[in-house]
């Protein structure tokens, strides 16, 4: 960091830019700074240029590859991500400095024409572009019908608006950021559909060696969503979670007990293996172990069964 104004590097879609003009806010409130001492940078990402499904282009990092390139190289100072989008292993010399208190992880089932996933009609067409929910919604309902329906919120909602198919899913936390909660026609829980991991957390990235900036940042972080959010992307890296394979994950702390639930998909819902596990922890390590540990456990009860990242 060179002076002491900073630039937020962001995706331009609605719901990004949301995010970071709250990190922004949250910034100027702990740090003393003006507002234009925070400048909001957009960048645009592959994962916004993409039409097909994200698997084929290289999966997670879609999202985050031209905000960490515009790190490395000091065009922008932090990052903001949700943290669902962000790779498990990341570069060396860059770090999640801050993870900001969770929102809402639950799904939203949106329709015009039906109230819940058990009102739709047999082979409906459900819209979505992720395979952990397509595998989900199969594995409770084997004769519904799944289509391609990617972009930003507005596009999905007015595709569905269009008859394009016959309802979607989408997070709760997105809509609700949005201020978009009347389109949430039934919100999951999460029994039925476990979230992906990290959905609903909201991520600061800096550069490792930015101890100013880093510092800056430290009264925004939200322990306990750090340390779910670390057990659930642990349980991801163990099981190599690249959108190529349905992998869903849960963590709650509840003082130092934390309670983690994860389970793996076969893609049409077929096989669904999971585990929970609670645990003390105390440090981000003994998170990540207990996240790690479990997703190992969970290979090894797949032995075979679900073909990981094909």
């Amino acid at each position: 960091m060179q002076s002491s104004a900073l630039t937020i590097g962001t995706r331009g879609s609605p719901l990004a830019l949301y995010q970071a003009r709250l990190v922004q806010r949250l910034i100027c409130e702990t740090s003393g700074r003006a507002h234009d001492e925070v400048a909001i940078k957009i960048l645009k990402t592959s994962g916004d240029t993409i039409k097909g499904e994200l698997k084929d282009f290289g999966g997670k990092g879609l999202f985050t590859r031209e905000l960490e390139l515009a790190l490395l190289e000091g065009s922008i100072d932090l990052a903001v991500h949700s943290m669902k989008d962000v790779p498990t292993v990341g570069h060396e010399d860059l770090v999640i400095k801050a993870i900001l208190p969770r929102a809402d992880v639950r799904d939203a089932f949106i329709s015009a024409k039906y109230k819940s996933i058990s009102d739709l009609p047999q082979g409906a067409l459900i819209g979505s572009a992720s395979l952990r929910r397509r595998a989900q919604l199969a594995a409770i309902r084997p004769d519904l019908k799944f289509g391609l329906l990617r972009g930003n919120v507005g596009t999905r909602l007015k595709k569905l608006e269009d008859g394009v198919c016959d309802a979607t899913m989408l997070a709760c936390a997105g809509l609700r950021r949005l201020e978009q909660d009347d389109r949430i026609t039934e919100a999951i829980h999460i029994d039925v559909m476990l979230p992906a991991p990290a959905q609903g957390a909201i991520g600061i990235e800096t550069r490792r060696d930015e101890t100013k900036l880093n510092a800056i940042l430290a009264p925004l972080n939200d322990r306990s969503a750090e340390l779910e959010i670390t057990a659930e992307r642990a349980f991801l890296r163990a099981l190599d979670g690249n959108c190529r394979t349905p992998i869903a994950a849960l963590g709650r702390l509840d003082g130092e007990r934390l309670t983690l639930r994860g389970e793996i998909l076969a893609k049409d819902g077929s096989l669904r293996v999971g585990h929970q596990v609670t645990e003390t922890v105390v440090t981000t390590f003994d998170a990540y172990s207990v996240g790690f540990k479990m997703g190992e456990a969970v290979r090894d009860e797949v032995a075979g069964r679900i073909t990981f990242d094909d």
